[in-house]
């Protein structure tokens, strides 16, 4: 590719991404955080495992560390299924799954219990017939629900 064109392209692709993460500033959680999910509903999986890092790297050894971590993974196994690398999908999802699975079912306003048992179900479809399909090829794509703050009791 021609440099001034991948140039072009990358700051086209941050621009975008700032302006998720601008969009998703003033509310209850970190801005970062919540362009992830607004990412990661449209299919910009390599864009939701980027905007998470900056908040990732800044929690390292912290209480949130392998949350945001299984987070990334999760997406970073997306950005694998669009590309057709299965094995590698795969291993991020069993490593996902992994992360999440340290915290309690409602974590950082995210129902870690449902985003748990949807990683469960793609990699419950990853050996029909013993073969590996990607499962985006029928267009079946992940979502998930923005974190919210449950009411006050």
């Amino acid at each position: 590719m021609i440099p001034e064109i991948q140039t072009n392209l990358m700051s086209k692709k941050s621009e975008k991404t700032a302006a998720m993460i601008d969009s998703s500033r003033g509310g209850d959680f970190d801005a970062h955080y919540l362009a992830y999910f607004e990412c990661f509903n449209r299919q910009l999986f390599f864009e939701a495992h980027d905007v998470l890092e900056h908040l990732w790297l800044a929690e390292r050894k912290g209480p949130n560390d392998l949350f945001y971590k299984g987070l990334i993974q999760l997406a970073g196994a997306f950005v694998h299924f669009q590309k057709n690398r299965l094995q590698p999908a795969f291993a991020l999802l069993e490593l996902a799954q992994a992360n999440l699975s340290k915290y309690p079912p409602f974590h950082q306003g995210l129902e870690t219990g449902q985003v748990r048992e949807m990683i469960g179900a793609w990699l419950d479809g990853r050996e029909p017939a013993g073969q590996l399909q990607n499962p985006l090829s029928g267009g079946d794509h992940p979502k998930l629900a923005r974190p919210f703050r449950p009411p006050a009791q």
